[in-house]
């Protein structure tokens, strides 16, 4: 097997890659970082890019790219492993495992350095010593359980900061009996620290007293025969107890745990999270994967666990995962326990309890994964497919990729505006959508106003187009220059024969632009050339494709002509007046208080007005005059 050539720059940084420890970082032709990854020994990992050998689909597309490197030496495999989680970050590779979705599950804080603490909502667990639970999966949950806890124990919410100088006076919670008024001094902090026992025990998980104690009440209430206030407690009792059965008890220990597990399709893979938090299953979360189904599996692990963990998520005391790389396990742990400021525990079980979580973490990623590729097609289906297939009904010989809706709207042929829809690939391209106010057009003649917009689009299009082929430019970035596949027209036979038209006038070939025209009432398709309409069953992926660009475009159109339409009713006659603009015309209405007495001020009425000018005056006593 021949060689490959890489280049005499690259060829000798690969003979004079060393023997340890560090992180490398490929690069692309314009020097942008593509991938960050860390090894025990740089000269063997590294060098293993180089060979011409068989590689993952992924990894032959990296290398494919690459065209210098550069290397950072570190002391341990430990040091490495911290550098590469900071280089992602950093330069966010486009080959690495990126968690771009920003979603982080809320936790509840207590700061128990305050002198009365109060419970809050933190979107990340920071190190500042305060007391975090959860995460609890949807802001339901959360909800419930902070009403809970106020229910029973009457925390103060306000942020007032303790000792205060002077008390003041309670607010409503404490005419509502829900919170002791410290700041009033009604409550000192030995008796509000009795309370805070009780709501560490409920938020570590026991919700015995809380439950005894709403019982109570509900009881005391019926018993005073306030039926509405004990049926609203009772309804609080469903809920907490409903939290409770939502959590799965998978062991009598008060254990910690995330499980992590990996499902894979051969394109990309799934990773799944499990939270056990005292010793109940709160629920999960999982992670979309690109390009990661043909990786190693121990490594893909190894790279989100290190990724997922950087981002501030709660480490707890062990983390189960499914498999890491050989020798991997001790450096990770290390890495963990420094992230945390605290002892954790990394294993990959192979029997037992533990390995039957990390077997329901992988069920629920391989459901997951089967979830959104199911999803993937159904919007595939109704996308792209959807686009190829009304290609094929229409007679193109390829792919419209970029399909364009047009639509006229006006009232009585006043504001007669065009609207210009883009999809690209069977979806919404909104940043390429226009709107044209018709200027050649008098009265409501939507046929004549198609040709205008559509000749101005052409126009405007063709001539950027030649402007960027010349300089070099793809014809997408322009604003009109990238012309489309297919061409919607909103409307039947005539309004499709005034469209082709404008193309032709121009000298766009025929046939180089395919148009068709959906006619509304019965939802039939024209094309030029064909006598008879196309009829498609209502159902089917392209009429609800064309729909969606017809009803974009309607509905664009509309909307633009209607704020047209507001901003001329509001007109001003001071609009019209040479010279005056917003600052000018507020000052005129301000001292003069209405066009009337506008009319009949004397020019050295008007030039005692706040910043104005005699040309401006005159030209104000040339209006009065009319």
């Amino acid at each position: 097997m021949s060689k490959i050539d890489w280049g005499e720059n690259l060829e000798l940084k690969i003979a004079r890659l060393p023997d340890s420890p560090g992180c490398y970082l490929m690069k692309d032709a314009d020097g942008v970082i593509i991938y960050v990854g860390k090894a025990v020994n740089l000269k063997n990992r590294v060098r293993s890019y180089f060979r011409d050998t068989a590689h993952t689909p992924k990894v032959a597309a990296m290398i494919s790219h690459i065209a210098d490197f550069d290397i950072l030496l570190c002391e341990s495999n430990l040091e490495a492993l911290c550098l590469e989680c900071n280089l992602i970050k950093e330069h966010q590779p486009y080959y690495n495992i990126l968690l771009k979705d920003d979603k982080h599950y809320p936790y509840l804080r207590l700061d128990l350095k305050e002198m009365y603490p109060r419970l809050t909502l933190a979107r990340r667990m920071e190190k500042d010593g305060a007391r975090y639970f959860g995460p609890y999966i949807g802001a339901t949950a959360v909800k419930q359980i902070i009403d809970a806890v106020r229910d029973v124990f009457p925390l103060r919410t306000c942020r007032k900061k303790f000792p205060l100088k002077n008390p003041v006076r309670p607010c409503i919670n404490y005419d509502m009996g829900k919170c002791l008024a410290p700041c009033a001094g009604k409550c000192d902090e030995a008796r509000y620290w009795d309370m805070m026992d009780g709501v560490l025990d409920f938020l570590s998980g026991n919700y015995g007293l809380v439950i005894d104690r709403l019982t109570a009440r509900m009881n005391d209430a019926a018993g005073r025969m306030e039926y509405e206030k004990a049926a609203a407690i009772r309804d609080k009792i469903r809920d907490v107890r409903g939290l409770m059965e939502r959590q799965i008890a998978i062991r009598t220990d008060r254990s910690e745990q995330d499980i992590i597990a990996l499902a894979r399709d051969g394109l990309d893979a799934m990773a799944q999270v499990i939270y056990v938090r005292g010793g109940r299953m709160l629920g999960g979360d999982h992670f979309i994967l690109p390009r990661e189904g043909g990786e190693d599996e121990a490594d893909t692990l190894a790279s989100f666990l290190t990724q997922y963990y950087s981002e501030g998520s709660l480490i707890p005391r062990h983390v189960l995962v499914q498999c890491l790389p050989e020798g991997q396990r001790e450096p990770l742990e290390q890495w963990l326990r420094q992230m945390k400021g605290g002892a954790v525990t990394l294993l990959t079980p192979q029997r037992g309890e533990k390995h039957d979580l990390v077997l329901l973490a992988e069920k629920n990623a391989r459901d997951a994964l089967d979830k959104r590729n199911a999803k993937a097609a159904v919007r595939e289906e109704r996308t792209s497919g959807a686009a190829a297939n009304l290609g094929k009904l229409l007679g193109m010989d390829r792919f419209p990729r970029r399909i364009e809706g047009y639509d006229i709207s006006n009232t009585q042929g006043a504001q007669s505006v065009g609207s210009m829809v883009v999809f690209i690939d069977g979806e919404p391209a909104k940043k390429e959508y226009r709107q044209f106010r018709i200027r050649t057009v008098e009265g409501a003649n939507d046929f004549a106003s198609l040709n205008e917009v559509l000749d101005r689009r052409f126009r405007h299009g063709l001539e950027e187009l030649r402007e960027r082929t010349e300089q070099g430019l793809p014809a997408a970035g322009g604003k009109f220059s990238d012309l489309p596949d297919l061409i919607l027209i909103d409307g039947g036979p005539q309004q499709l024969r005034f469209a082709r038209q404008a193309l032709l006038d121009l000298g766009v070939p025929e046939g180089q632009v395919a148009m068709f025209g959906l006619a509304e009432r019965l939802e039939e398709i024209f094309v030029p050339d064909r006598e008879e309409p196309i009829v498609l069953d209502h159902r089917t992926p392209e009429l609800q494709l064309v729909q969606r660009i017809r009803d974009e475009a309607h509905r664009t159109a509309i909307t633009h002509h209607r704020a047209l339409r507001g901003k001329a009713m509001v007109h001003s006659a001071l609009d019209d007046i040479p010279g005056i603009g917003p600052a000018r015309r507020r000052a005129l209405l301000k001292r003069f208080g209405s066009l009337k007495a506008l009319k009949a001020a004397t020019m050295d009425e008007l030039l005692q007005v706040r910043g104005m000018t005699r040309p401006a005056a005159e030209a104000i006593a040339a209006w009065q005059r009319q």
